[in-house]
């Protein structure tokens, strides 16, 4: 199986172009033009894990052509405004460190500082959490954390001198504070400070359940942080490390016995419609194998890590004459804008939303465990 996936890869990186990704399903849908965006970032991402490991020129030289594609010489990046003030688009610049630690190239660094600027102009709630985008006024979506935080946090280690860890911090125990099910053990995707959307509650300002991948961007988000920020800073690095394991735990609660992933709609997995889901269940794979390596998660986590990458494998990876298939995708959940009521958060909403094949938001964590599970096996 992991031979196929090498030739899978492969495939994705021969016939792709920044004007037509073969992973990025929902702009090919779309029609959209070629634009700096998380999707891609987070396939990209998943090749420079594997060139760090593997040390294969072709997956780091795939991903500079890419990138170049879009950063110019001036630092500036082609489909991307900073005072849109989506945290969306911050998440591919986080690439941006590794290319410009391995090449220098000064047009990177130039490009990482524009990204930058947006985390100033970013829109807040009163409690000091960056809006998911402006044109989401006062709203928090968990998979927020990984688009923005992330980068943020890398900046700041890297950059700043970790001068705005208490900022970071701050973001994430609100978070926990506000859309943490203590009952549950799970995280609501959305948080509306206002308590104005159609989707959130009146009193708590929450959406009404628990989406797989939100909840699976958040554990990511968690597990990179814990591998970019300085570890000397021990009370930000252990309060990390618990919310890691916290969701972690909270999550195998409602794992699936046999195949060991996760379903859609959390903690309704006996209900109809629901299914398994694989970007989901690859990101936990991830944070867990992750978390393992850094000794922030127990060493037994690790087979628990394993056994839901190859249970994604047996269930929704296919293989005829040497082609490789990743089904049981989301391709994308939300919650509103008002033009857009049918994203109002209910059970019936996030099993609405079509099941795809070999999109980027499954595939690119699916690379990222599989990363962890070379560095265990090879």
């Amino acid at each position: 199986m992991y031979e196929i996936i090498d030739k899978y890869i492969d495939k994705l990186i021969k016939g792709s172009t920044p004007e037509m990704p073969l992973w990025n399903i929902e702009a090919i849908r779309q029609g959209k033009k070629p634009a700096w965006n998380y999707i891609d970032g987070c396939f990209m991402t998943s090749i420079l894990e594997l060139y760090k490991h593997t040390k294969k020129e072709e997956y780091l030289n795939f991903v500079a052509k890419y990138v170049d594609a879009f950063v110019s010489e001036d630092g500036s990046i082609l489909g991307y405004d900073p005072e849109k003030c989506s945290t969306d688009d911050i998440c591919e610049s986080r690439i941006l460190f590794d290319l410009y630690d391995i090449t220098k190239n000064e047009k990177y660094k130039k490009a990482i500082d524009l990204t930058y600027t947006q985390i100033g102009i970013q829109p807040r709630t009163f409690e000091g959490n960056f809006w998911h985008k402006k044109i989401y006024p006062n709203q928090v979506w968990l998979d927020g954390l990984f688009m923005a935080q992330v980068f943020y946090m890398r900046y700041e280690t890297l950059e700043n001198g970790c001068a705005n860890y208490n900022d970071i911090r701050k973001q994430f125990e609100n978070v926990r504070k506000n859309m943490y099910d203590a009952k549950k053990h799970l995280y609501y995707h959305g948080y509306d400070a206002s308590r104005q959307m159609f989707w959130a509650d009146k009193k708590t300002g929450l959406s009404k359940n628990f989406w797989l991948r939100s909840i699976g961007w958040y554990v990511v988000a968690l597990a990179d942080i814990l591998g970019y920020m300085n570890e000397a800073i021990y009370e930000d690095y252990d309060f990390y490390k618990k919310l890691l394991k916290e969701a972690i735990d909270g999550l195998l609660e409602y794992q699936d016995k046999d195949s060991h992933m996760f379903y859609q709609v959390v903690d309704q997995g006996n209900r109809e419609g629901n299914y398994l889901e694989t970007s989901g269940s690859a990101m936990i794979s991830y944070a867990i194998l992750k978390g393992v390596r850094l000794n922030v998660l127990p060493e037994r986590y690790q087979q628990i890590g394993l056994d839901i990458f190859n249970g994604i494998c047996n269930k929704y990876v296919t293989e005829k004459d040497g082609d490789l298939n990743v089904g049981g995708i989301c391709l994308v959940a939300g919650l509103g804008p008002d033009k857009n009521p049918r994203r109002d958060g209910t059970y019936e909403y996030y099993i609405s939303e079509p099941i795809v094949e070999n999109d980027a938001k499954g595939i690119g964590p699916l690379i990222l465990a599989y990363s962890e599970v070379k560095k265990i096996i090879d």
